[in-house]
């Protein structure tokens, strides 16, 4: 398992191979890499988290997922710092041995990583900076992971 936040961009090809290399027996690799989005009039996202905290609450869902499934690696990582359209901003990948279990995990842990990893958004647009309130999109698609 790795939990990273960095502001240093990251190599998808890297992360899935290191994946992959952990365990003979993975037989499948579901990965959700993310993008800052060029929305609208945006010129920069800057994240901020609470290090140590950010790193142990991402690192308690790992572990919920890997009550949940059979997994035999996750990787998680968040950048942090002002970020432009294009970058990337997080990757999750989920090893197992079978596809149900890769897929289910990396969803349930990006639903989670939207809604309860303690993150903190500005976005700086032509107008101005602002700070990004909770979508409530995002607590909807994380209700259907009932708790175990």
């Amino acid at each position: 398992m790795s939990v990273r936040i960095q502001s240093a961009d990251f190599d998808v090809a890297a992360e899935c191979e290191a994946l992959t290399r952990r365990s003979g027996a993975v037989g499948a690799l579901a990965t959700f890499t993310g993008l800052v989005r060029g929305d609208d009039d945006l010129v920069a996202l800057t994240l901020e988290h609470y290090p140590g905290m950010t790193e142990r609450e991402i690192t308690r869902h790992i572990d919920e997922a890997k009550a949940r499934w059979p997994l035999l690696g996750v990787t998680a990582i968040h950048r942090i710092g002002r970020l432009v359209p294009g970058d990337r901003i997080v990757f999750v990948g989920a090893a197992s041995s079978h596809r149900n279990a890769a897929f289910e995990a990396c969803e349930f842990l990006m639903d989670y990583l939207k809604t309860r990893a303690p993150f903190w958004k500005q976005e700086e647009r032509a107008g101005g900076v602002v700070w990004v309130e909770a979508k409530s999109s995002d607590a909807d698609a994380a209700k259907r992971w009932k708790p175990r």
